[in-house]
């Protein structure tokens, strides 16, 4: 078991920086995802974790030790990788094994390490199956246990549910966590699902662009999002943006929306947002917090409903204010109907405001 560390990590591709200095410390048992759209760098910095993609620039400590010139083989790390990577013409067992028969480990040795990695992740039954013999999510426990068996320092993982159904992601991801708790292995875990990161991590690790937007608890991420891009990007559906301007009314703060929409700031925020009084900004809401007329103290507006996707739990209601689409969350009890009229309710007390200029949340 070891800590990760990243110190000003950079990797160029001829002229085009993929990494941007990046600073991250990933403590020892932690399972820490990093997220973020194509091209941000998540991979290329997971790369350069397993030795398989050179630095730039920086260091990579892991367990306290420089490894920038270690070779893969030499950093006790194991990777399980999107495609599973497995040899057709051998066996599930062989497969587990070959890393250790490489390295000649004592032929019980092997034996007792993958029966103990098949136990774990509930395929003992299949050691003498093939790949082909085997469906999506049992190729990708066999990746898994090819990588418990080496009991490394370090678990990393390249997108490894990307190629699996919706039904099969969700029955991995409580898969990986349970194997995570079991092992209690420094875990370093890369995908571009928001839901996934918010699912399986202790720490996520927004990355946009090369560099590192925002890193918290996943209530953090989704309840105190730092920029535009993390509020934006954590949350399904995504967050609602709303140009408004700051003004004074009656002695509180509030944003207006056109002449459509006003909305009381919470008192206690006075002190932050009084340095913006009259500035345009950007109003955040998440869907959840748009919802039907309850009993409260809410602001409420009438709406035209444009269309409605019903959850069966929930529906999601879409409607448009000022110009801008909107999404809301109402109880299927309301039955909004597209073409119709609805009070919708707009709790403040959970928006919030961001500076255009600088893109963070105020």
């Amino acid at each position: 078991m070891a800590n990760v560390s990243l110190t000003n990590l950079h990797k160029s591709f001829d002229r085009t920086e993929a990494v941007c200095g990046i600073n991250l410390e990933i403590a020892d048992n932690e399972f820490v995802v990093l997220v973020g759209p194509s091209g941000c760098g998540k991979s290329t910095t997971l790369r350069m974790i397993a030795g398989l993609e050179e630095i730039t620039e920086g260091d990579i400590r892991i367990g306290g030790g420089l490894v920038n010139d270690v070779p893969p083989k030499d950093r006790n790390i194991a990777m399980v990788f999107q495609n599973y990577a497995l040899y057709p013409h051998m066996t599930v067992f062989q497969n587990m094994s070959f890393g250790l028969r490489l390295r000649k480990y004592p032929k019980d040795e092997i034996q007792r390490l993958v029966g103990d990695a098949a136990e774990v992740l509930g395929i003992t039954e299949l050691l003498q199956r093939r790949p082909k013999q085997l469906s999506g999510g049992q190729r990708q426990r066999v990746a898994m246990g090819r990588a418990i068996v080496r009991n490394p320092q370090v678990f990393l993982f390249d997108e490894p549910l990307s190629n699996l159904d919706a039904k099969l992601r969700g029955q991995m991801r409580i898969e990986i966590k349970r194997v995570h708790q079991h092992l209690k292995t420094t875990t370093v875990y890369v995908t571009h699902d928001q839901v996934e990161a918010m699912t399986l991590a202790d720490r996520v690790v927004v990355m946009n662009n090369g560099l590192i937007e925002q890193v918290g608890t996943p209530s953090e991420l989704y309840h105190q999002p730092k920029t535009h891009f993390v509020a934006g990007f954590i949350g399904s559906p995504a967050m609602n943006f709303l140009n408004c301007k700051l003004f004074k009314d009656s002695g509180s703060l509030a944003v207006s929306v056109g002449d459509i929409l006003k909305l009381q700031m919470p008192a206690d925020r006075n002190t932050r947002y009084e340095p913006y009084l009259g500035r345009d900004l950007v109003l955040g809401i998440r869907p959840e917090h748009v919802h039907e007329k309850r009993a409260g103290n809410e602001v409420q507006t009438e709406v035209k409903v444009n269309f409605i996707e019903p959850l069966g739990m929930e529906t999601m209601v879409y409607f448009t204010v000022n110009g801008v689409e909107l999404c809301g969350r109402v109880s299927p009890e309301a039955d909004p109907r597209p073409g119709q009229t609805a009070v919708l309710s707009f709790d403040a007390g959970k928006s919030h405001l961001i500076d255009p200029e600088t893109n963070q949340v105020l």
